[in-house]
């Protein structure tokens, strides 16, 4: 009651101070994120925060549309050896980094194939201690993994095929940079960011702001020939308190706001996710798929769970059963976020199918009925504890007060989230709340949650199959479309039927900005394209 109370008096205050916040003459989109940032190095793009700076400063070979289709970039087209061990990519010759004393006269030069040979070393070099190293380790040739032929024909050489690798070349890791840059910079490379991006680094004020200005000489145009981007500049703000975005942003002093605060979210948002009435006419809600699946885990390395009950299947698929993921979707999240009804490959992905994989549906009698088997079998079921931490108590204590009426305990006990991922990389975490993001477009990237050979992260449950395996090691190789599509889905309905995990939903995108801003993008890996808005005051 008392946080509704303060809600409504910031909603108040919000609307009586809207629309009086003029704008500067130049065109400067203004945002803010509560966690901050660590670094502007690609290198480091480690988590959503970073990688919204990288993408606005920095291209990569190949990037994803709003639809998730591989478009060029640096890159105007590829090709792939018969083997799929070949990549070759012919790249563009009217692109240049931006302007920095680190080059003669401080002008930005060309770039060209042997900066993405840098870029790239540079990833898996152990000296820089790059968290993005696994993307290339035990994938590219150990001899000569990266290839510049000439100026602008650049090659990528795998040990072995490997099927997502376009995927992985379009992450902010893959982001181009200039030698001369990194080195006069050396670690602080991180606060002088140099690419060949839209925005160019203006400053950093640190745990306070970062500003950027247009590229006056970016290379890309819009459909109509236009240079791009419309706008003069970036400020993002780093204030660490949602309901002071919220505030600024009702202000009008923010164009822009990722999510919403728990605090506000009834306020703004109908039961079925939609703005109410009072705040139509002010903003616009953007919605969609987001690869972001929710689920509870389940270790099943018995030597380190000694919660035996969770080892019977029964018991995994009794709490699948056991709660109704469409009220909760409703009640605790307003209908952000699909029900998670099949597997754990998420809406959007090619190999999601609702219809060939079925996965859970809430069946509170099917639910008692292998609780009741498995009391028959063991006598007195004992407690489970479900580790979460605070931000997602709601959704595992409603999991668990569902599941307690059909007499399954289940204790809920919060950590703190760096606790409870260190439990879940050190096999100490026997049933867990966890999500996971997609590092790039492929159902590979969920799948590999669950490959017996693949220790924490990422499969945290310690699942092993051998039908699985094989399933996954081939769908890397394979070259027809549609059978790796069903590969995937094979592979989900194993996870379904062996259920070490409860996939809870698959999260959705929720962007607000106000009617001035237009031509809003972004895509399923929650990556805003600032390129292409437009300020319209």
């Amino acid at each position: 009651m008392k946080n509704r109370w303060i809600a409504n008096i910031i909603l108040g205050l919000a609307f009586l101070n809207s629309c009086h916040t003029p704008h500067s003459q130049k065109k400067i989109f203004r945002l803010n994120q509560v966690q901050g940032v660590e670094s502007l190095d690609p290198a480091f793009a480690k988590n959503l925060n970073i990688m919204w700076h990288v993408h606005q400063t920095y291209n990569r070979l190949i990037e994803y549309d709003e639809q998730m289709n591989v478009q060029p970039s640096l890159a105007k087209r590829w090709e792939i050896s018969e083997d799929r061990k070949t990549y070759r990519f012919y790249l563009r010759n009217d692109v240049f980094f931006h302007d920095n004393e680190a080059f003669p006269n401080g002008k930005g030069r060309k770039m060209n194939a042997g900066d993405i040979v840098y870029s790239f070393q540079r990833i898996i070099d152990p000296q820089v201690a790059s968290p993005g190293a696994w993307i290339f380790n035990d994938r590219v040739d150990s001899i000569q993994p990266f290839i510049a032929v000439n100026d602008t024909l650049f090659e990528i050489h795998l040990s072995q095929p490997f099927n997502p690798m376009l995927g992985i070349l379009s992450m902010q890791y893959c982001s181009v940079v200039p030698k001369e840059v990194v080195e006069k910079w050396g670690k602080d490379f991180r606060s002088h960011p140099c690419g060949t991006g839209p925005f160019v680094f203006h400053e950093w004020e640190e745990a306070v702001a970062i500003t950027y200005r247009k590229n006056e000489r970016y290379w890309e145009k819009d459909s109509a020939g236009m240079p791009l981007p419309y706008i003069d500049g970036i400020k993002a703000s780093f204030i660490d308190s949602k309901a002071t975005e919220f505030l600024l942003f009702m202000q009008g002093d923010l164009d822009f706001m990722n999510g919403i605060d728990a605090t506000f979210k009834d306020q703004v948002l109908t039961k079925q996710g939609e703005l109410k009435a009072g705040f139509q006419e002010k903003l616009v809600l953007h919605k969609h798929p987001y690869l972001n699946v929710e689920y509870l885990g389940i270790l099943l390395d018995t030597a380190q769970n000694e919660n035996q009950l969770l080892q019977h299947k029964k018991i995994r698929q009794a709490i699948n059963y056991g709660f109704d993921r469409n009220k909760m979707i409703t009640y605790l999240r307003n209908h952000i976020g699909i029900p998670a009804h099949s597997g754990m490959i998420p809406a959007s992905l090619p190999g999601y199918d609702s219809v060939l994989v079925k996965g859970y549906y809430y069946n509170p009698d099917k639910a008692k009925a292998l609780i009741d088997e498995v009391r028959t079998e063991l006598g007195e079921l004992p407690a489970i504890t479900l580790l979460s931490n605070d931000n997602y108590s709601d959704r595992c204590n409603f999991i668990a007060s569902q599941l307690g009426l059909l007499g399954l305990s289940i204790n809920v006990e919060i950590m703190q989230p760096s606790l409870l991922r260190e439990q879940m990389s050190q096999s100490q975490a026997p049933f867990f709340w966890a999500t996971w993001i997609a590092d790039y477009p492929d159902a590979e990237s969920y799948l590999t949650m669950f490959y017996g050979k693949n220790t924490a992260p990422p499969n945290y449950t310690r699942f092993k199959n051998e039908t699985f395996d094989r399933l996954y090691e081939q769908c890397l190789v394979e070259k027809d479309e549609a059978k790796k599509i069903s590969l995937f889905q094979q592979m989900d309905r194993i996870i379904i039927e062996e259920a070490p995990c409860i996939p809870l939903f698959y999260d959705e995108v929720l962007h607000f900005t106000p009617k001035w801003v237009s031509n809003w993008k972004s895509n399923s890996l929650n990556l805003i394209e600032l390129k292409y808005v437009k300020l319209l005051r």
